[in-house]
């Protein structure tokens, strides 16, 4: 598998399509001014969502994990006429800033911030999503998987986030900690799982792309 370096990443992302200013300025600021900016989306993975909705023609689409909301405002560039993003963070400390660029964006209307536990707020989400997009605790990615699976319809996609974890899950001298091992438990169900089709893909930290092809 080939290993990105600086270079070859500047070359990828100089034929991508370029992030908005909006996005470009949200990036700058959680650099500056939010804990772990790590965690921020970036502009291949955002792109890469936005094509997803777009083949899609996605109209409802569910987001696991805010964060500053790059991956979350992303989408919703991508959505279809009357299309709405619901995105859920736990972190009440990020939502103004990340409510301020939602509204920057200009995507306000088509972006429904819910702050809470995940597993508390999907159940009372009455939608039937094309996209539900994982990127929160690892911990819970099996919770998550099984709480959007039955509003997911027949066709649309499940993506989870960070599912290579930096390697850990392949490196056989990692004892793996609960997030590790959510990541492991949570990647051979989908494996196992015969209703659906599934593509691990190397971008960034991993994504793993689930469609759903059984109800």
């Amino acid at each position: 598998m080939l290993e990105l370096n600086a270079e070859l990443e500047q070359y990828i992302l100089a034929h991508s399509e370029p992030e908005s200013d909006v996005l470009a300025e949200l990036s700058r600021a959680t650099h500056l001014q939010v804990l772990r900016p790590r965690m921020l989306s970036g502009n291949l993975q955002g792109q890469f969502l936005k094509m997803m909705c777009k083949m899609l023609g996605a109209r409802r689409v569910l987001e696991i994990g805010t964060y500053t909301g790059y991956a979350a405002i992303s989408m919703a560039y991508g959505l279809a006429e009357g299309g709405v993003v619901h995105t859920i963070d736990v972190n009440d400390e990020l939502e103004d800033f990340t409510r301020g660029f939602i509204e920057k964006s200009g995507l306000q209307e088509r972006v429904v911030f819910h702050v809470g536990d995940a597993c508390e707020i999907i159940p009372r989400l009455n939608e039937t999503f094309d996209l539900v997009f994982i990127d929160a605790d690892k911990r819970e990615y099996s919770e998550y998987y099984r709480l959007v699976f039955d509003k997911v319809r027949v066709g649309g996609l499940i993506i989870a986030d960070d599912v290579l974890w930096d390697g850990k899950v392949a490196d056989p001298n990692v004892k793996p900690d609960a997030q590790t091992k959510g990541i492991l438990d949570f990647n051979d169900m989908i494996q196992a799982d015969p209703r659906v089709e599934n593509l691990l893909l190397p971008i960034r930290h991993g994504l793993m792309v689930i469609r759903k092809s059984e109800i």
